[in-house]
């Protein structure tokens, strides 16, 4: 793998080279002081990811992972900062993970597997023209952004201005619409109520419940989620092709 460091600080620089020296199978290809810096470094070197702080003057490193998010292939970003702050800025500037100074190492080695994992995904879909479906969904933790893979989603249910991720180890809240996801995730998930978006391989059966209510049964839901009546016919039709 290979990296690029950017960081306006000496120290910062050192101690990520020296962690970095431990974990197998990593290149470091530059250094860069500041986001200009880094930005040069990724058009010459080609990075697989940058390690990039995000209060560095000129071109913070929020403003440089806008830009890098236009490169092609695009590096992973993970951002080292000592700031948690900045988390849902980092989210929306779609960084693998966020990292607080100062680095620890295990939390570190965590953010490299997932920027293979990621890369692992880049792969799988290829590099073709048009928008690239998201392999993961990422939830914001204290001071860090959990990845969760999309085939490992159950269902995706709307709490107030957040949605909840039900998947395979467990919940996240995710800062996003269930609309968007519909509309990204559309041939993966079907709508089951106005709130609630469900894998349509979780479907195991709908059934009444004896108040008359049409639920679904889940392969591996606690307990079956009500279906609202709009969505009954579309979702027996749906069913049937399962």
């Amino acid at each position: 793998m290979r990296v690029v460091i950017a960081d306006d600080e000496p120290l910062a620089r050192e101690r990520l080279r020296t962690l970095l020296a431990g974990q197998p199978g990593i290149e470091i290809v530059a250094e860069a002081v500041d986001g200009h810096d880094a930005l040069h470094a990724c058009a010459e070197h080609d990075p697989d990811l940058v390690l990039l702080d995000i209060a560095m003057p000129g071109i913070d490193g929020l403003e440089a992972a806008r830009h890098l998010a236009a490169f092609e292939p695009r590096p992973a970003v993970v951002f080292c900062t000592a700031y948690d702050a900045h988390a849902l800025s980092a989210f929306e500037a779609e960084a693998i993970d966020y990292l607080v100074k100062p680095v620890r190492p295990e939390r570190l080695a965590a953010a490299l597997e997932r920027v293979r994992t990621f890369a692992a995904g880049r792969e799988r879909n290829g590099h073709g023209g048009g928008a690239e479906l998201r392999t993961h969904l990422c939830a914001r933790l204290r001071g860090s952004l959990r990845l969760i893979p999309i085939d490992e989603v159950h269902y995706l249910q709307a709490e107030e201005k957040y949605v909840v991720v039900h998947h395979a180890r467990g919940e996240d809240l995710i800062e996003e619409s269930l609309k968007s996801l519909e509309e990204e995730f559309g041939e993966r998930f079907v709508r089951i109520h106005r709130n609630c978006l469900v894998a349509r391989h979780e479907i195991v059966e709908l059934r009444r419940a004896p108040d008359g209510h049409v639920q679904a049964v889940l392969r591996h839901g606690k307990q079956p989620l009500e279906v609202s009546r709009r969505c009954v016919s579309g979702l027996r039709e749906t069913l049937k092709h399962l």
